[in-house]
């Protein structure tokens, strides 16, 4: 197995997260998981990476404080030199519109889904970056199709707090391409994932699967296997570049 330095997943311990971490291991990266909460799910996948012969850690940080993201990065540098950060740390809300909306809600969704991506994206760059003695890199952000969408009547804000993200990749890919690091991002269309039963609707992936382009969801292993050829140098001439892994749906009128 090869050594490429250390991959960060924010949000590692279930879906997207969890199969890019293993994903990750498989290509040859030492793994760093990030956990908010789910320390048990953290180890499972920290756990099936070691059983495999891969080095992984997790942390537990919540990418929606300075602490949290400070947490992240202080394990990673102790793992060795940073080679790529996945941002999929991510929270949904039940479905409401916006003038039901608490501040409350509207904080968390964009402190976790956007303010911390940025923060974290922050640190990778300080340690990344060509300019500042890094060896160059990976960012790879996990947006949504919702981001093109909008999520009328249900999560308008978690479908604004992503369409920053897009344009966050496109102007940090801009500002660090000649100091050695790519910037891109997937927008994954509806994934069957636990993500659904947070947000309060556990039925949601098989309710709109009949109305799909594909006729079936996506699965967190196909949306890994994109994040994980974005970091790749097989996607070497690749930044800013935004990826949807939608099935279609994102392009639909």
């Amino acid at each position: 197995m090869s050594d490429r330095g250390v991959l960060v997943v924010t949000g590692g311990s279930r879906g997207i997260g969890a199969a890019t971490a293993r994903l990750a291991a498989v290509a040859g990266y030492a793994v760093l998981v990030n956990y908010a909460e789910n320390a048990s799910a953290a180890e499972v996948v920290a756990n099936a990476i070691r059983a495999d012969g891969g080095r992984a850690e997790t942390v537990r940080g919540d990418v929606g404080t300075q602490e949290g993201v400070a947490a992240i990065f202080a394990s990673a540098d102790r793992m060795g030199r940073l080679a790529v950060l996945v941002n999929n740390a991510g929270v949904v809300d039940h479905p409401a519109r916006v003038a039901d909306m608490s501040w409350a809600r509207l904080d968390r969704m964009f402190r976790i889904n956007t303010l911390g991506s940025i923060a974290c994206a922050r640190e990778a760059v300080r340690r990344l970056s060509t300019a500042q003695g890094g060896k160059g890199g990976a960012i790879v952000n996990v947006s949504s199709a919702a981001a093109k969408l909008g999520s009328p009547d249900q999560y308008v804000d978690y479908a604004s707090a992503k369409g920053a993200i897009d344009t966050f990749t496109v102007g940090l890919a801009k500002e660090v391409a000649a100091e050695g690091i790519r910037v891109c991002a997937v927008r994954p269309g509806i994934i069957d994932t636990e993500i659904h039963a947070s947000g309060g609707l556990p039925d949601r992936v098989r309710d709109m699967t009949p109305g799909l382009p594909m006729r079936r969801p996506g699965t967190a292993e196909e949306v890994a296997r994109a994040i994980l050829w974005l970091a790749s140098d097989e996607a070497s001439y690749s930044t800013g570049a935004i990826l949807d892994v939608s099935g279609a749906r994102a392009v639909l009128p």
